[in-house]
């Protein structure tokens, strides 16, 4: 990427709208804005924080369309460069003539994410605030925009700054004692030290906590709904996402694909499967439908079990429920409201659920019990969570702390030569988090994740 070359794009998603945006950022954004758009005023004689209201001109001097330029003056710009916005009429027609435009008088097309990279290497913000910006914006709830605000205006970057701070006074102190002759050092230099790093060590592991949160407010959790056949699973289904989505009929065998849709519940994104019923098929379609459902119950957050109560419980229920984790699941008893007398749940570890869901009833125990199983995630306050990126360095950067703790364990001058060397290890990881160190293959990794025109 070269920094000094103009780049513009398309910054409003496609289709219709009453407005639609063209950005366009660089050291020649006054020479085009001039000659694309025509007001009472020249865009490259207005303040920063202005706008002119005027029309937008092709190569021709035939007009595209009427609208908006609006100023925004380095360093006061989301980029840090000049920069402007081309506000016109939110049709995709005309929004391509603009940037067709703009790249005829001297821009090239943005890359994905290129105007928030600018940003960051203009230092408008770190790293972790400028993945923020993608998850604000593929936030898929209320809580999960909430967090990608709070860490978009610094909250989790002050927590990696911090622990590098601490990492970093550690690593000067321990440097400096491998100038003096180790008689000479006062006893309770290294214990105090270790101390120091037992501190730094506790702050890398309470940010791993926040992973788990992180991982279903960003992806969502994987709610499974398995079972026999007729045993309910397309009806829950469907209640929970409120429409009909499954075909439901009293023909075993229905469902034989993985059929996925999303709901938020509790501020938490699910990503709710019906799966085809569990049993010896015949039919090679349903074999692989059952194949597929029982690939997908391995890799659920949460497994949703239904038994079909009217019948009496079966051997294939039990042992399809022993290989699942209580804390992991939530067996419904279906069709209670006609429940057979012969009916006898043996697996007590379940607590399971009752419910008549073609009635509508035992929904909200439902609700209720997904909502517990999110480890009460659902229930506390929203705040920025880190991210698999984050996760990733982190634990390289734990292996490192804690070696350098162990070599502390001694007073050899090998020991604080290697214990120093660990640190810097270290310092390298937690670095690459916020962009205090970064390479190109980093910054392609985080920014080919957004959208063109952010």
């Amino acid at each position: 990427m070269n920094e000094n070359e103009t780049i513009a794009a398309i910054a409003t998603p496609p289709g219709e709208g009453g407005v639609g945006i063209v950005r366009i950022s660089g050291s020649k954004v006054w020479k085009i804005a001039d000659q694309i758009f025509q007001g009472l005023e020249k865009p490259s004689q207005k303040e920063g924080g202005t706008f002119i209201f005027g029309k937008i001109l092709g190569a021709e001097g035939e007009e595209i369309d009427e609208g908006l330029c609006l100023i925004f003056r380095a360093p006061r710009s989301y980029t840090g460069d000049d920069t402007v916005e081309i506000q016109g009429h939110g049709g995709s027609v005309v929004l391509r003539k603009i940037l067709r435009r703009a790249l005829e008088a001297g821009a090239r097309m943005a890359e994905p994410g290129e105007f928030t990279k600018r940003a960051f290497l203009n230092g408008k913000m770190d790293l972790v605030q400028a993945e923020a910006v993608a998850d604000l914006i593929h936030a898929r709830s209320d809580r999960a925009a909430a967090a990608a605000l709070e860490q978009l205006e610094g909250s989790l970057s002050g927590r990696f700054n911090r622990l590098y701070d601490q990492c970093v006074d550690i690593a000067a102190d321990l440097e400096t004692t491998l100038d003096f002759i180790e008689d000479e050092l006062p006893d309770e230099v290294f214990p105090t030290l270790g101390k120091k790093l037992d501190g730094s060590f506790q702050t890398l592991e309470d940010l791993l906590l926040t992973w788990d949160e992180g991982r279903l407010l960003r992806e969502g959790a994987r709610v499974v709904i398995m079972g026999r056949p007729n045993a309910g699973k397309s009806t829950l289904f469907n209640a929970l996402l409120g429409h009909d989505r499954a075909i439901v009929t009293s023909i075993a065998g229905t469902t034989r694909d993985v059929i996925e849709e999303g709901i938020v519940l509790g501020g938490i994104p699910l990503r709710i499967l019906d799966t085809a019923g569990l049993r010896e098929a015949e039919c090679e379609i349903e074999r692989e439908g059952i194949r597929r459902a029982r690939e997908h119950a391995g890799a659920a957050d949460i497994a949703v079990y239904l038994i079909d109560c009217s019948r009496p419980f079966s051997v294939e229920d039990a042992e399809h429920l022993e290989k699942l984790k209580p804390e992991q699941t939530v067996v419904v008893l279906n069709k209670n409201d006609v429940r057979s007398p012969a009916f006898n749940f043996q697996l007590s570890m379940f607590q399971p659920l009752e419910a008549s869901l073609g009635l509508g009833d035992g929904l909200d125990d439902i609700r209720s019990a997904l909502a517990a199983r999110l480890g009460g995630f659902s229930h506390a306050p929203a705040h920025a969570v880190i991210s698999e990126r984050h996760r990733n360095l982190l634990e390289l950067a734990r292996v490192e702390l804690e070696n350098a703790r162990g070599q502390l364990t001694g007073l050899e001058d090998e020991g604080v030569v290697l214990a120093a060397e660990h640190l810097r290890s270290a310092l390298e990881f937690l670095g690459q988090v916020t962009g205090r160190i970064y390479h190109n293959e980093l910054l392609d990794n985080v920014f080919s994740r957004f959208c063109i025109g952010k």
